[in-house]
């Protein structure tokens, strides 16, 4: 076996400053700390040092590059350390011939792209951006375009080591502390500090992605498009133009695509892609509904009535947004939240389409829809997906916000459905245990393994009731 070790296991020397263990808290600056979608924003102190170990033994939580959209990576107290793993990037192996590869908790899944596509390798389930690290994919045990063929993340991990609430080193593994590993996939950093992450990479006969577009008229006509596509590509997901009205609302870009054979893409691999910097919060005005349904009209005209296909940078078809760092910020310093819900399919095609009306509603203004068919349902006790189709709406905060999440939230419950805690801002605890028949479980898991409550998080208050 040919193992190629990209960088040595061992631990860093410590730094002449003193160490991590010997700050109080009080000596670590008071920050202001958010989330991707910009809201809540909470004072917190966090600290970031290569050792990672060092830095969680008196953590309450941990976090990477922060891209969770509400508040699950946030501090419950000003006083709650955060430690941040995103200094802790080291690989510590890569095997070229099985796939396994183990590395510290901060290392980003653009550094982990950027070794593995041209090693004819690549991470098996990918969220869409690329700017978050491999501890945070576990906590949220991402999805991506192929959770119908491959699941979530968590289903290819292999091995975890954690620090604890007692302050041990644990690892766990399906077969070994498999209920602390299950409760750890998908459980927002509340069980433990993801100190390294194994996983079983898939092998791909090119770094280049064959895409497939198409566009459709209505949302039902989509929705059937889609699962039909997912019986033939490993990659689906649909833009939805939730703005337009009448028979248009629903109108949008279905996507598919699969790994490009040698014969169809070229030998080298594709190169690192260029971005750009949204340098400052846009103004209110700009992001009016009336400029987004412009954008959306244009995006669905310049795509064309006809098929269109070819080879594509994998970034492109797997991170189209990541080209405009600091996206958010478009949003203006209101932040929003991205509701995040999936709703199974029965033999009713209407309930798509009356859920998203029960939206419009509401006065609900979703700037960006993104909908995917998810399948089975993981082994992370608290794990998002489930059979059916979930819809990601980016909706800017304004005062009907709670409200809107409140109602719809209501009808999800009816409906079977579910959230997904990594968006989430603002579920009330009632909500989610309506919806999450597995919670007690994994609150049994992770008391048994936390029993006074030491890790925490402003989500984990509101909707766990933990105290602060």
């Amino acid at each position: 076996m040919s193992v190629t070790s990209i960088s040595s296991a061992k631990r860093r020397e410590a730094d002449a400053e003193p160490s991590a263990s010997a700050r109080v808290p009080d000596s670590i600056p008071v920050s202001e700390l958010n989330g991707w979608g910009c809201y809540p924003v909470v004072k917190g102190r966090e600290l970031a040092s290569e050792d990672l170990e060092e830095i969680t033994q008196d953590a309450r939580l941990s976090r990477g590059l922060a891209r969770s959209y509400g508040d699950a990576s946030l501090p419950a107290s000003m006083s709650d350390v955060v430690a941040n793993s995103r200094l802790a990037n080291r690989v510590i192996f890569f095997d070229v011939e099985t796939g396994i590869f183990r590395a510290e908790a901060g290392l980003s899944l653009l550094d982990l792209n950027q070794l593995t596509w041209p090693r004819g390798w690549t991470t098996p389930v990918s969220p869409g951006t690329q700017y978050v690290t491999l501890g945070g994919m576990v906590a949220a045990d991402v999805h991506g375009k192929n959770h119908h063929v491959e699941g979530c993340f968590g289903a290819h991990v292999t091995r975890l080591r954690m620090r604890v609430a007692s302050g041990d080193i644990v690892e766990c593994s399906p077969q070994r502390e498999a209920e602390l590993f299950r409760a750890t996939v998908g459980g927002m950093g509340l069980t433990g500090h993801i100190l390294e992450v194994e996983v079983r990479l898939k092998k791909i006969p090119t770094a280049w992605i064959w895409q497939r577009s198409e566009r459709f008229a209505n949302l039902e006509t989509m929705i059937e498009r889609l699962k039909e596509a997912g019986e033939h590509w490993p990659y689906t997901m649909c833009w939805v133009d939730l703005l337009a009205g009448g028979d248009a609302m629903g109108r949008g870009i279905m996507a598919v695509g699969r790994w490009a054979e040698p014969h169809e893409a070229s030998a080298e691999p594709p190169p690192r892609k260029s971005t750009i910097t949204l340098p400052f919060f846009m103004p209110s005005w700009l992001g009016m509904p009336w400029t987004v349904r412009l954008f959306n009209l244009l995006t669905y005209t310049l795509c064309g009535s006809g098929i269109r296909e070819g080879v594509i940078h994998p970034a492109s078809f797997f991170y189209p947004l990541d080209v405009l760092l600091e996206w958010n910020r478009l949003y203006g310093r209101r932040g929003f939240t991205q509701y995040q819900c999936i709703l199974p399919l029965t033999d009713d095609p209407t309930r798509p389409r009356r859920f998203i009306e029960l939206l419009r509603d509401l006065g609900g203004t979703v700037y960006v829809c993104v909908m995917k068919d998810c399948g089975a349902e993981g082994q992370g006790m608290l794990s998002f997906p489930k059979p059916g189709i979930t819809f990601a709406m980016d909706l800017p905060i304004d005062g009907r916000t709670q409200s809107i999440v409140d109602r719809l939230n209501e009808r999800l419950i009816e409906e079977g459905g579910r959230i997904y805690l990594a968006k989430d801002a603002f579920t009330r605890a009632e909500h989610f245990r309506a919806m999450e028949p597995r919670l007690d479980n994994w609150l049994r898991v992770r008391r048994k393994w936390d029993p006074e409550g030491s890790l925490r998080s402003v989500q984990s208050v509101r909707i766990f009731g933990d105290q602060v």
